[in-house]
């Protein structure tokens, strides 16, 4: 009786669980007209000190990884030397930034702190710096500020805050579809805002724009960049359901799979009850009749 209890109440909470997809799918879907992803406009519609900025998607392309950097205790490092394992999460910024390159990381160190995910177990970030002009120095004071705000051990092996001369910056930035400029009146860079999920091959897996990086999303970019190697069967639950739109940069509902999987639920929550029903068989109605009088 006790093992037919919990077969039922899995049933009912998977079925729970199927249904709420199915809502948030509805949801989704009246909704996602309405929402249009963050796109660079054309070179011509921009204004002149924004010529060059932008971000240019590269899915799958392969970024380089025999490129040369520094990390921030001053170390010769390949990129490649952070690849192989687990899947990664790439921003570019510089170190000096005023203010968006420190609200890119922010907002990234925010959500990497709402995810049950730790950074140098189940993924590695790189942080590199595209001003050629940086040093080593000013990586190591970037990374000992972040470190202290996001308060996981173990992080130190796994975010990574490098410099380089401006051929491997250029190479990098080419690859990932980075664009930026140098304003020589304010002696700062014009640039867009975005992270990217590299799957442990090197390859583009995902972007996400903006100073803002919903957890969950970012959860599931990187569950499906590295192929199944991290994450639960939740999470593949979800990736059937949910698909990446590169469009808007994160995870949409994908109706016809949810409400398939709805059915499906459906079916087994029925099958349960019918098979809890013809267990109790009709004596047990009478036996329960015979207890309360």
């Amino acid at each position: 009786m006790n093992c037919t209890r919990h077969n039922s109440l899995r049933a009912t909470q998977a079925f729970a669980v199927t249904m709420l997809l199915a809502i948030s799918a509805w949801s989704q879907g009246m909704g996602g007209a309405m929402n249009k992803g963050i796109m660079s406009p054309p070179a011509n519609m921009r204004p002149p000190t924004l010529q060059n900025v932008g971000i240019e998607q590269r899915l799958d392309a392969q970024v380089p990884l025999d490129l040369a950097f520094r990390d921030e205790t001053g170390k010769a490092v390949k990129l490649g030397d952070y690849f192989g394992k687990k899947p990664i999460i790439l921003d570019l910024v510089y170190y000096n930034c005023p203010m968006l390159c420190g609200e890119v990381l922010s907002g990234l160190e925010h959500s990497l702190s709402m995810m049950q995910f730790d950074v140098g177990k189940e993924f590695d970030v790189i942080t590199v710096s595209f001003d050629p002009s940086e040093t080593p120095e000013m990586a190591a004071k970037k990374k000992s500020e972040f470190l202290r705000r996001y308060k996981r051990a173990g992080a130190e092996q796994g975010w990574h805050f490098l410099v380089g001369k401006p051929d491997a910056i250029d190479a990098l930035t080419k690859a990932a579809g980075f664009q930026y400029q140098y304003d020589a009146k304010t002696k700062q860079f014009a640039h867009a805002t975005a992270i990217l999920v590299l799957t442990p091959e090197g390859r583009i897996a995902q972007y996400y724009y903006g100073v803002e990086y919903p957890p969950k999303d970012l959860r599931l970019g990187l569950v499906e960049a590295g192929k199944g190697k991290i994450g639960n069967i939740v999470d593949q639950l979800l990736l059937y359901c949910y698909h990446y739109d590169p469009e808007q940069g994160k995870y949409s509902a994908t109706i016809l799979r949810v409400l398939r999987l709805a059915g499906v639920a459906t079916m087994l929550c029925i099958g349960t009850l019918i098979f809890v029903m013809i267990r109790r068989g009709p004596s047990h109605g009478v036996r329960e009749a015979g207890r309360v009088r």
